[in-house]
């Protein structure tokens, strides 16, 4: 099985139950379907259908990782920035970091690989993973992620994102 929404149903929840739930919180979006994006390379060529003249746009990369003691962090970043994960992991305060699976990854997060997101916390907050954000969304207008399948993006404000984690409980902690 792909990260698709041809295989929505057998996730945890689906991508249609999130895009309902956000509705039902009032939580705008702009929804975008595309071709399955599976790297930072293949969105960068999708992406630019969605921009808006004079919104300033946060395009991003997001990885699960794992710590040595078996804690999960979903980290989320301006998709052009360099990362080395050993200085991610001093700078976080956690130690050595490392890419979990794939079976982790759908156990922690109810998502499968290429379809990580932000908004896979509404699982994540019930399986103690820990998030970080960088703060260049801090800055932004507008932000675009996956709704939990990766043929699929939704844009939304950078405040309707913040209410979002706060109507899950999820706690944001920004990144320099």
């Amino acid at each position: 099985m792909d990260a698709s929404s041809a295989f929505q149903d057998t996730l945890p929840l689906s991508s249609d139950a999130l895009l309902t739930q956000l509705g039902d919180w009032g939580l705008a979006y702009r929804l975008h379907s595309h071709i399955p994006l599976r790297t930072v390379e293949d969105a960068k060529g999708v992406e630019d259908q969605f921009l808006v003249p004079g919104e300033n746009t946060l395009r991003l990369k997001n990885l699960y990782l794992r710590d040595k003691k078996k804690r999960n962090y979903l980290v989320t970043l301006e998709q052009s920035r360099e990362i080395d994960l050993k200085a991610l992991g001093a700078e976080l305060g956690v130690g050595n970091l490392s890419f979990g699976s794939a079976d982790r990854l759908m156990q922690s997060l109810g998502i499968r690989p290429g379809a990580v997101s932000p908004l896979a916390m509404i699982n994540g907050v019930q399986n103690e993973v820990r998030f970080f954000m960088d703060s260049a969304a801090q800055k932004s207008d507008v932000i675009n992620m996956h709704p939990l399948v990766n043929d699929r993006t939704v844009v939304m404000t950078r405040a309707d994102l913040m209410a979002f984690f706060d109507r899950i409980g999820c706690e944001v902690t920004w990144l320099p």
